[in-house]
């Protein structure tokens, strides 16, 4: 396994697969490196591929929100993604990429070793939960994956092309909340 500025530099330097020709930067992740929670979308979008963060466009604004619904800030959490480089015309990454990339993430989950992991949208927790998941039935079911408490969301995106499914996804951020409370030891959050 490697540290954080070695796994931070394998990222900037990948070649495994053909996203890093098109990509302006590598999207590591943000956040805390203590964080016990930690959120995991797609891949980056050209605003994040612009700025080497990830969420930053209209979508992480909305993640802000959500996350501050719920008393959570960024630099409480810790937020990655799939596949570090852009898929181009923001098209979903293909198994060949997200197979490329999985290691980097995986890397990061066992130095962060968080309580709790959300996934944000369809295609984060098909990887991270299971190839069965659908977001639609199962949003905001908590499953164990390997002793880490596991769930997901709709992705930002999603709920701005959809803002019906807000009221939903308030439920979950409060069984998000909910869960922080229970077994988080250091996550500030509102009760």
């Amino acid at each position: 396994m490697m540290d954080w500025p070695e796994l931070e530099a394998a990222c900037q330097n990948c070649r495994n697969c053909s996203l890093h020709e098109t990509r302006t930067n590598v999207v590591f992740g943000v956040g805390s490196r203590t964080a016990e929670v930690l959120f995991i979308g797609e891949g980056p979008g050209e605003n994040e591929d612009l700025q080497g963060e990830p969420f930053v466009g209209r979508g992480g604004q909305l993640l802000d929100q959500m996350m501050g619904a719920i008393g959570l800030q960024r630099k409480d959490v810790y937020i990655a993604n799939i596949v570090k480089c852009r898929p181009p015309h923001n098209r979903d990454p293909l198994n060949t990429e997200e197979d490329a990339c999985i290691g980097y993430l995986r890397n990061q989950v066992a130095l962060l070793k968080p309580k709790i992991i959300v996934c944000l949208g369809r295609i984060a927790a098909m990887r991270v939960i299971g190839p069965d998941f659908k977001i639609s039935r199962d949003h905001g079911k908590w499953y164990d994956k390997n002793g880490t408490q596991t769930m997901a969301l709709f992705h930002p995106a999603a709920l701005l092309r959809d803002p019906r499914r807000k009221p939903e996804t308030f439920l979950d951020l409060k069984a998000l909340q909910s869960k922080i409370l229970e077994i988080c030891d250091h996550t500030p959050i509102a009760d």
